[in-house]
């Protein structure tokens, strides 16, 4: 569960509308080698399998501004939601979801 928690974790980032593009936004590939979409939806940033078994599947909503993000990613598996969040550094993106803000996993994913 951990580990597929961390994928969609990664998954999960989002952020502020603004006027230009925000750094998170665009295609992932994940540490699990899935292809994610994270783009505008509302005032936050959606996170989309683009591959896999879930493709299809929305799975992260978060906010931020500029490199630092936070929300909610759901691990696909079991739809059990989780606390996030991710910061962007040039094409890498480092996600980290928390279960009870305790038990924490990171991985880091890079621009397509």
């Amino acid at each position: 569960m951990l580990k597929t928690f961390a994928v969609a974790a990664a998954l999960l980032i989002s952020a502020v509308a603004g006027h230009a593009a925000e750094p998170i936004e665009g295609s992932w590939k994940t540490q699990s080698g899935a292809t994610a979409e994270i783009g505008k939806c509302g005032s936050a940033y959606c996170v989309t399998l683009k591959t896999g078994k879930h493709a299809g599947k929305q799975i992260g909503k978060m906010s931020g501004t500029g490199v630092e993000y936070s929300g909610e990613i759901t691990d696909p598996d079991n739809d059990k939601t989780y606390s996030g969040s991710g910061s962007v550094a040039g094409n890498t993106l480092k996600m980290k979801g928390c279960v009870l803000k305790v038990l924490c996993k990171s991985q880091t994913w890079t621009r397509l």
